[in-house]
């Protein structure tokens, strides 16, 4: 540090106290002291121009008051906003990874504590951090008073496309791609659909496996790329980066034609996704405690995305997407290790099941999971399942719960070659009465591929054939209504626990169970609760009316669940999905009681369509717009 020991005293107290370097270890704010560079600027200097150049550190105002212009069309005005002792400047295109401001000149005699990027960046990913950046937010739209930025993916998009032919060599690709400092290239490969190449499949490929640099772009490209409209919002576009697992979105416009792409670092400026530095750490986390750490500040960091105006659906959204990939990594970590390195983690893919197969898992949520092979891999399928045990015990340490009834790959039952779930889903639907037909059926229909081939998984691919086993169909919507939705059971009232409610059990689970059937009814992939609702709409089994009030019923006990389980971590509980109803504000038990009501009420109406047909005619009834006589 090029100060003096009193002024090294002086900083490390700062950010001690001033948010987010609060939010740093001790170790770290000591590197960032002894690192850090003072410099000291008259009135009028110029301290940092963030629009016209990437600032190389992140500054600390140590003493004296600055100038900020958050607007490059109105430098020519007076400034937006002055800062003093303890603001830190220069992070906004830092975190971006590009020049967006602001411009920074010392109003009185000041003094400028300059902090190495590399030390202090990941306090902005902290809970701490992610409310500074709320704030600051915030603040800075009410000083220019200008239309919300940022809200919309067309907003992120700065730069045009690079767009490449699909037999261009890697070396001419390359050369381009760090001619114009861009990080992608789209490659139009003729089918309507394009290819993306990265600097990391660069590295990947031609450097990791030896791929010829003379090799054409086809050859390195993920195919198809991810592709997302300009007019989604950025909340939706970073829940499906997350849910991908990829570093960038190609974005078109209305017209169908590229208009660009978004990476990781380009959600830093939308005010709703403070969840991407950590999908960042989560992804790049080189070593398996660094996992575990990242992975622990999830929880702090839904609070916090919740807080600043995300919707629950989203934030839940979210959540399974970073469950998604810090499984990911866990897999990727644990086959690296020279215990299992000789196993190839291209025979199998991934399946999430459950809560986050539908992406609608809280912090209470366990992981279900099962794996498919290729047919070749049979025999070594014991060896993998070492591997995967040890996946579960790493997903454990992360502080996400593994499937206590062994609904986990480490387990023969769910981890199979493709021909042996084939065999296996078949006899679940021709003979769900035998080996738990029912309930592996409710689990393998919520498989989402997570890691590995991304197609269809075998097992879901037999259950298309479901409406042609109408006892099947009978016999799942009973069970699918088995489960019914109630404030109280009869045993919660023999041994006392009159004001206790099981949100998942008694409201939650007999929507999805009714949402699961409905949607195989009708031969739909979608996965997520409310989408099934939606699309099996308007049959008479499932009305309209009837999906209408189960959707808002959905939605309104998902929040309340959040809240809770959020409410508990932040007490240091283990959070869990039993409400107290006398601890709830009034609006509150009143919305939990009328929601009950709704989901029970409909299922009763499902319960009498189901009771007075045969599975022959739940078959047709149960399709969208056959509706012979008017729903009761």
């Amino acid at each position: 540090m090029s100060s003096e020991t009193g002024t090294g005293a002086e900083l490390a107290e700062l950010l001690a106290h001033c948010p987010p370097f609060d939010a740093l270890s001790p170790a770290d704010r000591a590197g960032a002291v002894a690192a850090a560079q003072i410099e000291e600027y008259q009135p009028g200097d110029l301290i940092l121009d963030a629009f016209a150049t990437m600032p190389t550190s992140i500054g600390l105002v140590m003493s004296g008051e600055i100038d900020l212009w958050f607007d490059p069309e109105r430098i020519g005005e007076g400034p937006a906003d002055k800062f003093t002792r303890g603001s830190p400047i220069g992070f906004t295109s830092a975190l971006a990874g590009r020049p967006v401001g602001p411009r920074v000149e010392a109003k009185t005699k000041v003094t400028v504590a300059n902090l190495p990027s590399g030390i202090v960046l990941p306090a902005f990913a902290s809970r701490s951090g992610a409310r500074f950046l709320a704030d600051e937010i915030a603040h800075v739209r009410g000083l220019t008073a200008a239309q919300p930025r940022y809200t919309l993916l067309s907003d992120l998009v700065y730069r045009d496309p690079l767009v490449v032919r699909a037999d261009e060599s890697v070396t001419a690709l390359a050369a381009r791609m760090t001619e114009l400092g861009l990080p992608y290239a789209a490659v139009d490969t003729g089918t309507g659909h394009f290819g993306l190449v990265t600097d990391e499949a660069l590295r990947r490929k031609v450097i990791g496996e030896g791929l010829p640099r003379e090799s054409p772009a086809n050859a390195v490209m993920d195919y198809p790329a991810i592709t997302a409209p300009a007019s989604m919002s950025s909340a939706d576009a970073l829940i499906m980066l997350l849910d991908h697992g990829v570093s960038f979105l190609l974005v078109t416009g209305d017209d169908g034609r590229l208009k660009g792409a978004v990476g990781e670092r380009d959600f830093m400026l939308a005010p709703t996704t403070a969840g991407v530095s950590l999908n960042a750490q989560i992804r790049q986390a080189r070593s398996i405690d660094g996992l575990i750490t990242y992975a622990r500040r999830v929880p702090a960091m839904l609070a916090d995305i919740l807080a600043r105006g995300l919707t629950a659906d989203r934030v839940i959204a979210v959540h399974s997407a970073l469950i998604a990939s810090i499984t990911r990594r866990a897999i990727f970590l644990v086959f690296d290790h020279e215990e299992f390195n000789d196993l190839s983690i291209d025979a199998f893919t991934w399946l999430s099941l459950g809560s986050i197969g539908r992406r609608e898992a809280v912090p209470s949520s366990d992981v279900d999971a099962a794996v498919t092979f290729a047919d070749s891999y049979e025999d070594q399928i014991p060896r993998y399942r070492e591997a995967f045990s040890v996946v579960g015990e790493v997903l454990q340490l992360c502080g996400i719960g593994v499937d206590a009834h062994h609904a986990f790959p480490s387990h023969p039952g769910f981890s199979r070659t493709d021909s042996q779930w084939r065999e296996a889903a078949q006899g679940w639907l021709t003979n769900p009465h035998q080996n738990q037909g029912t309930i592996m059926a409710s689990l393998l229909v919520d498989a989402r591929p997570i890691f590995g081939d991304p197609a269809l998984p075998e097992p879901a691919r037999v259950f298309r054939d479901f409406n042609r086993h109408p006892a099947t169909v009978e016999l799942l919507l009973q069970d699918s209504l088995s489960r019914r939705a109630r404030l109280l059971s009869v045993r919660d009232r023999i041994i006392g626990r009159d004001e206790k409610f099981d949100i998942k059990g008694r409201g939650l689970l007999p929507i999805v169970n009714v949402a699961r059937w409905a949607s195989l009814s009708v031969g739909s992939p979608e996965l997520h609760t409310v989408d099934r609702l939606r699309v099996a709409a308007g049959s008479e089994v499932l009305t309209d009316r009837s999906a209408s009030r189960l959707i808002e019923a959905f939605d309104a006990l998902q929040l309340l669940r959040l809240e809770h389980q959020l409410r508990q971590i932040e007490m240091g509980q283990r959070p869990d999905d039993i409400i107290d109803l006398d601890e709830l504000s009034p609006i509150d038990r009143s919305t939990i009681e009328q929601t009950v009501k709704e989901i029970a009420d409909v299922q009763r109406r499902m319960g009498r369509v189901a009771h007075m047909n045969s599975g022959a005619e739940l078959v047709r009834r149960g399709q969208p717009g056959s509706t012979p006589r008017k729903a009761r």
